[in-house]
């Protein structure tokens, strides 16, 4: 009938440890997680998702959460694709491409083994 709707489904295992599951559900979920979905009207604005991620992220939560990514794993893959240019692989077949990729970390590696050095 032209209507549009938002759908969240929850997976059995999140729903299971969730804190809020007695506001959520009437009975302790067995078979299946929960799904919802809301009817979007043009009364109800549709906040976008990049907007819903700003919003996140400039909580205190999300500042210390992001800050835990920015210092782990993101500024290798990073260094890897803009610094080094591999955007994608060149290779073709599994073997192939874990030893291209490996050859990438290997690079990496030993840059950083130079820099402290230095």
């Amino acid at each position: 009938a032209g209507r549009q709707y938002v759908r969240f489904s929850g997976y059995l295992k999140d729903c299971r440890v969730c804190p809020l599951q007695k506001q959520c559900m009437r009975k302790v979920p067995t078979k299946q997680g929960r799904q919802v979905q809301f009817e979007t009207g043009k009364t109800t604005k549709h906040i976008s998702y990049t907007d819903r991620m700003r919003v996140k992220i400039d909580s205190s939560p999300g500042r210390r959460e992001y800050s835990k990514r920015l210092g782990a794993i993101e500024p290798v893959f990073g260094n890897i694709t803009v610094n080094k240019g591999m955007n994608k692989f060149t290779l073709r077949g599994q073997e192939k491409v874990n030893t291209q990729w490996q050859m990438y970390c290997l690079v990496h590696n030993i840059e950083k083994l130079r820099n402290s050095l230095h």
